[in-house]
């Protein structure tokens, strides 16, 4: 297998087999979040998006000949298996993301995500995969760090779900602002970053889509 016509999150996973790396390894070795990778473990059929493809692409053609070797044993031993096969590397993973409310006065945090084929979501609140180990309250911190260059504290919790879009557990907290200005720091995963009115939040979500108790809490917050 010299070339990959359509990465697909089998392949993705594959490769990171047989670089041997761990997730969150991958996630920073192709520049891309720790979520994105671990959504290739959990859906392997998922299909990236053109700027994902080029990554990937970029990774394998500057891997060495023993890693495209074992690239192509791992990927040709999952074809054979069928979806959600392992192949002797990180198995799929049980996804729980943490999900960051986080309110200024009469605003609150929202990111544009890029088109996704699997679920249509755009603009959602700030949201990271929680790690093994990981409490749930230190994922929501770090990742609305991360992605939105914002700090923000955990006020308390708003309970979880299944996310009725992905399917994903989702884990909800308020948060309130405590410094940073919110710019995009993801780049390959998102589009934009701002602060949005609280009352207008319906406009950017769909209400069937929105946890319900996180609109009782942005009409409470005073």
């Amino acid at each position: 297998m010299e070339l990959i016509d359509v990465w697909s999150g089998r392949y993705a996973c594959a490769l990171q087999s047989a670089l041997r790396m761990p997730n969150d390894a991958f996630a920073n070795h192709l520049g891309i979040a720790v979520r994105t990778v671990a959504t290739w473990h959990a859906d392997p059929d998922v299909v990236p998006r053109a700027e994902m493809q080029q990554l990937l692409d970029e990774v394998y053609e500057k891997a060495t000949p023993t890693v495209r070797k074992r690239f192509a044993l791992l990927a040709a031993g999952r074809d054979k298996r069928g979806p959600g096969a392992g192949a002797g590397g990180p198995e799929p993973q049980a996804l729980r993301v943490a999900i960051a409310v986080v309110i200024r006065e009469d605003e609150v945090l929202m990111v544009c995500r890029r088109d996704d084929d699997s679920s249509g979501i755009t603009w959602q609140f700030p949201a990271g995969v929680i790690k093994p180990g990981v409490r749930a309250e230190t994922a929501t911190v770090r990742e609305t760090l991360d992605e939105t260059g914002v700090h923000c504290a955990v006020r308390q919790s708003l309970g979880s779900r299944l996310h009725p879009v992905t399917g994903v557990q989702c884990e909800y907290f308020l948060c309130e602002y405590l410094a940073g200005e919110a710019r995009n720091s993801d780049v390959v995963e998102n589009v934009d970053v701002m602060w949005a009115p609280r009352n207008a939040v319906t406009r950017f979500i769909p209400t069937k889509r929105i946890f319900p108790p996180i609109l009782a809490a942005l009409k409470e917050h005073p």
